[in-house]
């Protein structure tokens, strides 16, 4: 049973990772930085310089985040976000918007379209300080990656074009020609982030869907958990055995006759998926 587990009315929620024991997750137009701790039900912001799409753990402490200007090193401690590198000074109009690290400790992330006009978002890979496009062919709106137990499948997300392409990974990163995974049929949404469990199954949030699909390595759906609200963004395994799955979601896009009927969206949602997650490996910068 889903359940609403954070009173926060985000607008744009995304990004949830686990990371020792608390949830972290994104308001992307509120630019803001979230730590949810479900044991005692506290959380706590901190606010970012722009637009921030996601926060991952990175290799030495600290973390490493998605803002529109560029990847920051985040200190929560001090609450300072410092620009390490951005990977499109042209592209003005881009920002970060999802993002994942494989078992290697590789970083992916994409860029999108900020106006959701124009297929300018590209896939990025980065490792030990070195960030390259990954050459697949830019989509308006990117989501994911989703990366499998061995780092040697990746799961790239067109929103607009309703398709998840599943991409091989060479063992030095590079990316072999995409095929296509999934389609989501009309009237069903948009694919928005997505995440692998420990059987390698692929669990994909559902944009003006109410709800959140798994689907096997084959491509085939075998389960969907229904939420009482449209926008569903992305969800991240936690708690301690990493067995609860916990899901962001987003106001965005609704109007007020809609948000009367949705009073949770925003809100961060728990539901038991009746598998484990994997640990998330600290980014290597």
């Amino acid at each position: 049973m889903v359940q609403s587990v954070l009173n926060v009315g985000a607008t744009l929620g995304e990004g949830p990772v686990w990371i020792g024991d608390r949830l972290w997750f994104v308001d992307i137009k509120a630019h803001r930085v979230y730590r949810f701790d479900p044991k005692t039900g506290e959380s706590r912001h901190w606010e970012a310089p722009d637009q921030v799409g996601w926060v991952l753990p990175a290799e030495g402490g600290g973390m490493i985040v998605g803002v529109k200007t560029g990847l920051h090193r985040f200190d929560p401690a001090t609450g300072k976000f410092t620009l390490l590198h951005d990977p499109e000074p042209s592209l003005p109009g881009n920002r970060l918007n999802d993002a994942a690290t494989d078992s290697t400790g590789r970083l992916w992330f994409g860029s999108m379209d900020d106006g959701e006009a124009n297929p300018t978002g590209r896939l990025y890979r980065c490792t030990g300080g070195v960030c390259l496009d990954t050459g697949l062919p830019p989509v308006t709106i990117t989501n994911g990656p989703a990366i499998t137990r061995d780092a040697r499948t990746l799961y790239h997300t067109d929103t607009g074009g309703r398709t998840i392409w599943r991409v091989a990974v060479d063992a030095d990163g590079t990316l072999s020609k995409p095929e296509v995974f999934v389609t989501i049929e009309d009237g069903a949404g948009y694919p928005d982030g997505s995440v692998c469990d420990a059987e390698d199954h692929v669990w994909v949030g559902l944009y003006a869907g109410h709800g959140i699909r798994r689907y096997d390595p084959a491509g085939k759906l075998v389960q969907t958990v229904e939420f009482p609200v449209a926008n569903v963004t992305k969800m991240a395994f936690g708690g301690p055995d990493l067995r609860t799955a916990y899901a962001t979601t987003a106001r965005k896009g609704l109007d007020a006759e809609a948000l009367k009927g949705q009073p949770l969206a925003g809100n961060v949602f728990a539901f038991d998926p009746d598998v484990a997650g994997m640990p998330v490996t600290p980014a290597k910068i």
